[in-house]
């Protein structure tokens, strides 16, 4: 709360290079959203790359750790007038920053009433918010997970707040290792998103005890610190910026390997659907799947997209989208 509401003002005050790693190229969709922020919305912002899902209209978005609210009013204008985009944030100066801004984007993209709102609260604890059981469609959350001391906390709070179906779509920093002491312990490191970055193995395991399906990873991103002190205290720790998504799949909805066309069609993706690392999808094209992507796939809302059969000659061999 301190370093983000106090110490930074403005993304050049970062001391390392972490929060400001690119994820991925951003689509023309995208870009022109951007164009579309308040500048100071812009400024405050202070995220690790962007996460930005396919398949967006009329959804209901919750951004944990939504700062001065950049995500969500990109959002704002992918879910459309129909859809919603909750954020929440620990930090009370930046929710005043997010709130202040409602009604300028609001007119600025021609919706007639708010399809966004900001509460102060903790990602942790999101009853406390008053967000209710299976309310959301997407869970995204960029580069602020780490910040949370219970990580599986939070993935149980985005499991319980999420439809059936539902997804959790999120960048965050991953150590190659379980890290020390020190590391853990200094302030600095912290706020800069790398002393509470999770042990990559353990979004497995933790993924798996709340009930997500296996986490799918769509892009990895070294991170080079740029902070000699900092990297001495860091040793021989390595970091990466990733995203990965995780699907609530109801249980008993596929059990087996299948076959999927892609229909085309999502906005900004109406050929090919880069769904994450393993998986491409060209429109018309059939695609031997596993039972976990076949799942993902009939119950999300994806499911209009693609055309789903059973069976598949290669797709018992298929090691699913865990990487």
């Amino acid at each position: 709360q301190d370093y983000y509401g106090k110490v930074l003002q403005k993304s050049e005050d970062l001391k390392t290079n972490a929060c400001i790693t690119s994820a991925r190229p951003l689509s023309k969709l995208v870009r022109d959203a951007l164009e579309h922020i308040h500048e100071e919305v812009v400024a405050r912002y202070y995220g690790c790359g962007l996460v930005v899902p396919e398949c967006l209209y009329s959804c209901r978005v919750l951004d944990l750790g939504s700062g001065s609210g950049r995500d969500c009013y990109l959002l704002s204008q992918l879910v459309g007038e129909q859809g919603h985009v909750t954020g929440i944030d620990m930090t009370e100066g930046q929710v005043e920053v997010a709130k202040k801004h409602i009604a300028y984007h609001m007119d600025k993209f021609g919706y007639r009433k708010p399809n966004v709102e900001f509460f102060h609260g903790y990602m942790e604890k999101l009853g406390d918010a008053g967000l209710a059981d299976e309310s959301y469609d997407i869970v995204i959350s960029n580069c602020v997970i780490n910040l949370a001391p219970d990580k599986r906390a939070v993935l149980q709070e985005a499991f319980r707040v999420l439809k059936p179906g539902g997804e959790m779509y999120f960048s965050d920093i991953y150590a190659s290792q379980r890290l020390g002491e020190t590391v853990r312990k200094d302030r600095l490191l912290w706020g800069e998103c790398l002393a509470g970055a999770l042990y990559w193995r353990d979004l497995y395991s933790i993924a798996e005890e709340v009930g997500f399906s296996p986490p799918c990873l769509v892009t990895a991103s070294p991170i080079t610190i740029g902070n000699k002190e900092l990297e001495g205290i860091v040793g021989d720790c390595r970091f990466v910026s990733a995203t990965f998504r995780l699907f609530k799949v109801p249980g008993g909805r596929w059990t087996g390997p299948g076959q999927v066309t892609y229909n085309g069609g999502i906005v900004g993706h109406e050929r090919e659907l880069v769904f994450d690392a393993n998986f491409t999808f060209k429109e018309g094209e059939v695609v031997d799947v596993d039972a976990e992507m076949a799942a993902i796939l009939q119950s999300s809302r994806f499911a209009e997209k693609f055309l789903i059969r059973a069976g598949g000659a290669n797709a018992a061999a298929l090691q699913g989208c865990c990487c």
